[in-house]
Formats: C-alpha cells, sequence, structure tokens
C-alpha cells in the first residue's frame, strides 16, 4: 500500500466531521455528510423564518434544477438539464409514464439484479400502461453478462431499464453494445446510476443513453431526497410524463386547469420539491467534483484491489469484480457468521453494512486512508479469532 501522507485527496478528510469518530466504510449506502451541509440547512432553516412565503421566490423554487446543475457536471451534462426529484422509483415511473406501448412495442427489460425498488415501481404500472417486463437472469447472482441484454432486445422492446452498476456487488454493466442494440430496433435505454455517479467517471452524452437517474445519498454525500434525472434533449421535447406536477407547468402560478408543459429539465418535475433535502444535497456534490472525478476512480480501484487481495489471504468469498475496470467501488466478502460480524464491527466504530447474498460490503471512498482499510481487516479478524462476533448471534441484521 502507498503512504497515506502523500494521497492528495486525503486534504478532504477534514470536511467530513464523523470521520474523526468512525472508519467510514459506507459510502455506498450513506455518504457521510459534509460540515458545511449544517450550514446549508441553517440557510433554509432561516430563509423560512425570515422569509416566510417570500422564500419560494427567493430561492425555492428554482432549487430543482439549481441542484441539478451542480449534480450535472459529474455525469458530463449541460446546465440546465438536470432535473432533482425525490427518489429514483419517481423518476422511474415519470419515465414509463411517458412512454406509449402497442402490442408491437410492449416490452420493458430488466435484470435479475437490478434494485428492487425500481422493480417494484416497473412490475406494478407494466401491465397497467399496457407493457410487459422481461427479466434477464443471472448465473451467479452478482453479475449480468451484457450479451444477454443485447440478446435479449428485440423489435418488440420499447425500454431497456437496467443498472449502470448492480449494487450487490459493484459489477459495471457494459452498456455500450446494449444502447447500441436497443437503438438499433427502436428502444430507448434508461440507466440507474445510483451506484455510479461520484465513484466512477460518467458522460451521459458520450454514452448516448436516453434516461439516466440516480441519488446524491451514496457517493455524492448529498443525504436522503435529492435524486437527479437526466434525460436526452430529443427524447425530453418528445415525451410527456403523466406522473407529473405544478412545478412542470411552463406558467405554474397561472393556476391553469390543464397542463401545458415545461421545457428542459423543468418538464420533469413533479408537485412541491423537497426543499430541505435539497438544501443538503448541494456541498457533497460539489466537494467530489472539486476532489475529481479521475483522482477518485485512480483511488478507487487501487484501495478496492487491496481490500480483494486481503479477502483472498484470509480465503474469504470475494463478491466483486476482479477486473478493476469493471469494479465500481464496493467489495463485498462472505464471512464466517456475516451479520454477526458485520454487527461486531459497527459496535467498534468500523462502519460497513452487511447483504445476504453478497456478505459485508466494504466502500472506500476518497477520504479513506490505506490504513484504515488495514485496521478494519484487522478487527475482523480480531472477532473471528476471540468469537467477538458470538455476542451479536442473535442481533437482527444489519440494515444500513
Amino acid at each position: 500500500m502507498s503512504d497515506s501522507t502523500h494521497d492528495p485527496l486525503l486534504q478532504f478528510r477534514d470536511r467530513f466531521p464523523i470521520l474523526s469518530k468512525r472508519t467510514y466504510l459506507v459510502s455506498n449506502s450513506l455518504g457521510p455528510m459534509p460540515a458545511s451541509t449544517a450550514d446549508r440547512l441553517a440557510e433554509y432553516a432561516d430563509s423560512w423564518n425570515s422569509l416566510g412565503v417570500k422564500a419560494w421566490a427567493d430561492r425555492w423554487w428554482q432549487l430543482p434544477i439549481e441542484v441539478g446543475d451542480v449534480v450535472a457536471p459529474l455525469m458530463g451534462a449541460p446546465a440546465g438539464t438536470v432535473s432533482m426529484v425525490p427518489t429514483v422509483s419517481q423518476a422511474q415511473a415519470m419515465i414509463l409514464s411517458a412512454l406509449s406501448y402497442t402490442p408491437e412495442r410492449d416490452e420493458i427489460i430488466m435484470t435479475a439484479l437490478d434494485f428492487p425498488s425500481v422493480r417494484y415501481v416497473t412490475d406494478a404500472l407494466a401491465p397497467k400502461l399496457g407493457a410487459r417486463v422481461t427479466v434477464v437472469p443471472t448465473d451467479d447472482n452478482l453479475s449480468i453478462d451484457a450479451q444477454r441484454v443485447v440478446d435479449a432486445i428485440t423489435p418488440q422492446t420499447r425500454l431497456v431499464a437496467i443498472s449502470h452498476v448492480l449494487f450487490k456487488s459493484a459489477w459495471i454493466m457494459d452498456v455500450a453494445p446494449i444502447i447500441a442494440k436497443a437503438h438499433a430496433v427502436g428502444a430507448l435505454v434508461l440507466l440507474d446510476a445510483y451506484h455510479a455517479v461520484g465513484v466512477i467517471p460518467v458522460d451521459v452524452q458520450a454514452l448516448g443513453v436516453d434516461f439516466y437517474m440516480g441519488g446524491v445519498l451514496k457517493w455524492l454525500c448529498g443525504g436522503p431526497g435529492g435524486c437527479f434525472l437526466w434525460v436526452s434533449p430529443g427524447q425530453s421535447a418528445a415525451l410527456r410524463p403523466v406522473l407529473t406536477g405544478w412545478q412542470a407547468h411552463q406558467r405554474p402560478f397561472a393556476f391553469e386547469s390543464t397542463l401545458d408543459p415545461a421545457s428542459d429539465a423543468w418538464r420533469w418535475l413533479g408537485g412541491t420539491p423537497t426543499v430541505p433535502a435539497l438544501y443538503a444535497a448541494l456541498d457533497g456534490p460539489r466537494i467530489v467534483g472539486e476532489a475529481g472525478l479521475s483522482a477518485i476512480r485512480a483511488k478507487s480501484q487501487r484501495q478496492t484491489s487491496r481490500l480483494i487481495t486481503l479477502a483472498d489471504e484470509r480465503g474469504f468469498t470475494v463478491h466483486a469484480p476482479r477486473d478493476a475496470d469493471r469494479r465500481g467501488g464496493t467489495v463485498a466478502f462472505d464471512v464466517p457468521h456475516g451479520p454477526a460480524v458485520a454487527q461486531a464491527l459497527l459496535s467498534r466504530d468500523i462502519v460497513i453494512d452487511y447483504r445476504p447474498g453478497a456478505g459485508i460490503r466494504v466502500a472506500p471512498h476518497f477520504f479513506t486512508t490505506d490504513e484504515e482499510l488495514e485496521a478494519a481487516v484487522a478487527a475482523l479478524d480480531d472477532i473471528l479469532a476471540t468469537g467477538a462476533w458470538e455476542a451479536f448471534a442473535a442481533s437482527r441484521p444489519v440494515v444500513t
């Protein structure tokens, strides 16, 4: 391992107070809060307290696009093209509702490893919209061969809605041939980027994808309730989501009885925005942008490679791609008594999480020191060697 004192990304550690108290290795679940986010939330409270309803005109109404403009450069999107919505489930539903389905083109393709929440909304909406869902299977419950998705796409496919990076294993999907095949047959592609943006470089325009959605909750350190949605300019102009709201109106304060959809990113907004969550979402993405995604990616590949080596030395089954170019920011590995060991690690302020079928998930980020990784695995060794896990054997599963 390289000496952490020579790592320029460690200059950002002081921006995150929790790092002085805990070994934080769970940005794949919830990124740490920047210290300045407390100031942003105080600004929200002060604006409400001092301006009252005037706060809407002062800043609140613009926040879904203002925050979108902060996130946009991190995925290669131009200013004014990213909308902020409360959840990716809502974003998924908006996109599904904007498409038309016919008996000749009614198929939505997903995979067995997409995040369950977006599967739930798709499975529920598809029959109401006249669509049907085809799920591409997996052999190992951790990866999907892109060729399987390519082969599943036919002229009956309307939408391919899959994860860019799989949540269980951090497997980066090879989306280029999928997008190419979909477009060749007249289908559209939606990528769930929750485990991509903030830890791998992304350029939505170079990808040629039609819809790209995710959230600031994890790698972008922006907290819950802030999810981003980018729609390609051509599709944004052509489509009209049914699941919508007054913020998507050209003239929202005219209170007209019918919707005249706004243009660009405004078209993909809903009702009254989640203003506190948007204030919280501002600073994390800014810090990530300051750190630089190329540097973040290089460090992530190095540190996750080290984690795999440490797991291999102990004989743990690794559930993460061996090829660093196919691996996102997380390494999961099975250990004996995994749920209890995870609880024991948490009790020592080593913050990880556990997922059935994957194991203990460890997610270093740009602020993580090499020594923290070594110490976390040493603590795991001690927990197993001393039987300290037994005190947690009857505990409820880790839910981080």
